[in-house]
């Protein structure tokens, strides 16, 4: 379901297209005067596909709700047909919501370690630039699993999602867009695994936190095949064979001398500079260019949009540590990003002070800012 479809309602008369969204389960469907009237996501169907036969309506509110075997090739999941490993007779869910039904389970060989993956995939490949996007977790083990699935602001904690998903299963979350993603830049995955009506080894609780780049749902090679998905798909590991991802913890040694590491091969220069030594400034660099593998699609407005809003991030990122000098390469051409920038800094950063950085070091398209 996307913007412009025409949908009918469910449980009473009445229809138009779909406006818009809020949150994950309301769609905003306009009607004939021109009223957005909010909806249940599972309380209208797109027109062409519409079937109000009760059984047809059960079985769209239980595939909403019901988990996805693992695709064939996953090396989690076979055709039933064919003498599967994991058979997929399924029984409706008892009441008390997803996750409460129950599947035979024959354990597969390798599934006693415990694997489990955040996935985005976008709804529409192809239109890469315009498409909404779907979370799923993926269960990748003989175990069974209750996750949490939350996302912060400031430094409180939303709860998105919380299920049951059972072993070798991946299970739908939300659908969302790309004005949900700066509110989705850190997340967090809590899990504890366990077997119905037979012994078990114990796995520890799993507590992981992912950072979540926005620009990567701008990047077409971001989303890539995998075993769980007939379409590319961005998958973040939470836990892989019983060793749960930390990708919020540095090893400093290590970052140190990637920082330092000497090479004869000339490199491009990053996206953001940490400075190498005390007073040294950051450098970020706004060409469009280094922000995005591709531009197909996006207009003027919406490169310079994205530019500022990386430059308004960096100023976040470093508000707090005063005196801090940071370089904006925005290059020379019509000097339209620079004119923004200094309009950002003239009405929204007005403690801070700008110049022109140096030429020598950086031409003449780049802006110093001192944060103040």
């Amino acid at each position: 379901m996307k913007i412009g479809d025409k949908v009918r309602f469910l449980s009473e008369v009445g229809g138009g297209r779909v406006a818009g969204f809020q949150g994950k389960n309301i769609v905003l469907v306009e009607d004939e005067d021109g009223f957005q009237v909010p909806m249940q996501v599972n309380e209208v169907v797109v027109v062409g596909e519409e079937n109000y036969d009760t059984g047809h309506v059960v079985e769209i509110k239980q595939q909403q709700t019901h988990p996805h075997p693992l695709p064939k090739g996953s090396g989690v999941y076979t055709d039933p047909t064919e003498n599967s490993a994991v058979n997929t007779n399924y029984s409706p869910p008892s009441q008390g919501g997803a996750g409460g039904g129950s599947f035979a389970v024959h354990e597969r060989k390798g599934g006693e370690q415990l694997s489990a993956y955040l996935a985005f995939v976008p709804m529409n490949v192809k239109e890469l630039m315009q498409t909404r996007f779907e979370t799923y977790f993926v269960n990748d083990s003989n175990y069974y699993i209750r996750f949490t699935y939350m996302t912060v602001e400031s430094n409180s904690w939303q709860l998105r999602s919380t299920m049951e998903v059972e072993p070798n299963m991946k299970v739908f979350i939300e659908e969302f867009g790309r004005e949900d993603l700066n509110g989705m830049e850190r997340v967090a995955i809590q899990l504890v695994a366990y077997k119905r009506e037979k012994p078990f080894l114990l796995k520890p609780a799993v507590d992981v936190q992912l950072r979540i780049d926005p620009v990567k749902f701008y990047k077409l090679h971001t989303f890539q095949d995998s075993d769980f998905f007939e379409q590319p798909a961005l998958i973040y590991t939470i836990v892989e064979n019983d060793k749960a991802a930390r990708p919020l913890v540095v090893d400093a040694q290590q970052l140190k001398a990637n920082l330092y590491r000497k090479s004869d091969e000339p490199k491009a220069r990053p996206l953001v500079t940490p400075p190498r030594n005390p007073g040294d400034p950051v450098v970020v660099d706004l060409h469009a260019s280094e922000l995005l593998d591709n531009t197909n699609g996006l207009s003027p407005t919406d490169i310079l949009n994205h530019q500022l809003d990386v430059f308004r991030k960096t100023l976040k990122q470093y508000e707090k540590q005063k005196g801090t000098k940071i370089i904006f390469i925005h290059g020379k051409g019509e000097g339209v990003l620079r004119k923004a920038l200094v309009n950002e800094l003239q009405y929204r950063y007005k403690s801070y002070t700008y110049q022109d950085a140096s030429f020598r070091e950086y031409g003449y398209g780049a802006t110093q800012v001192t944060i103040k």
